[in-house]
């Protein structure tokens, strides 16, 4: 059998690259396996030196690899859209989420809110700094360990609010997805793909690359929770 195509991902794109991979596998013969962890751990072991063929993270970070010759130039390519999501625990009152003002005051009646050390955490605290409430909930804010889901501290008792990519949150046990973000105040992330400087095989990344960009790559990620970049994903 061809030599295995290795990859690297966050943990937002495991559950689709992990069905890709599959398909890619039977369809295609050609073996892939993506190796997933937190968005910032997987940047470290890059820069640190980590052997791959492809490479699957949020689009900022991805172009930063690219600019400090980590990636291929002119192999990235963005693949999907993620939203970022609200979720409660099971078998708690679940909050209107209809508005502004309904993101408001679900915020407020939280005492502990669950967010990643990735790109949503980020956005959402960016939010919380619009929303002129980083003083009022600066101290309510808890960080999931890289890689780990902000959804797990909402079934662990350690928060009974979170907001996270929906891929990472909707097969959650214990753990109920509100929605989408409501109008302006709504995150959406960009999971770009591209080909590692490391590469021994970057022919054939690229072949890998081309079909995780496809239209079954497309249906695939919206049953997972995301939608092709570009596209409507149908």
């Amino acid at each position: 059998m061809e030599e295995e195509i290795s990859g690297l991902s966050s943990m937002a794109t495991r559950p689709v690259l992990a069905e890709l991979s599959a398909h890619i596998r039977l369809a295609h013969g050609l073996p892939v396996r993506f190796e997933s962890a937190g968005g910032v751990e997987i940047a470290r072991r890059v820069r640190e030196g980590a052997e791959a063929d492809l490479i699957v993270l949020a689009a900022g970070a991805l172009a930063g690899l690219e600019r400090e010759g980590h990636v291929l130039g002119g192999t990235t390519r963005p693949l999907w859209v993620s939203q970022v999501v609200a979720a409660v625990p099971e078998g708690v009152p679940v909050p209107a989420l209809g508005s502004e003002s309904d993101l408001r005051a679900a915020l407020l009646a939280a005492d502990r809110i669950a967010c990643s050390t990735g790109p949503s955490g980020t956005a959402l605290a960016e939010l919380i700094g619009r929303l002129a409430l980083a003083d009022v909930l600066g101290d309510r804010l808890v960080q999931a360990p890289p890689g780990v889901p902000a959804g797990s501290l909402l079934a662990s008792g350690r928060a009974d609010l979170a907001f996270q990519q929906h891929s990472e949150l909707m097969d959650l046990p214990g753990v109920v997805v509100v929605g989408p973000l409501p109008g302006d105040t709504a995150i959406d992330s960009l999971f770009s793909g591209g080909v590692l400087a490391s590469s021994a095989r970057p022919d054939r990344a690229r072949e890998v690359l081309a079909l995780l960009g496809s239209g079954t790559a497309a249906r695939t990620a919206r049953a997972r929770g995301m939608r092709a970049a570009g596209g409507s994903g149908s």
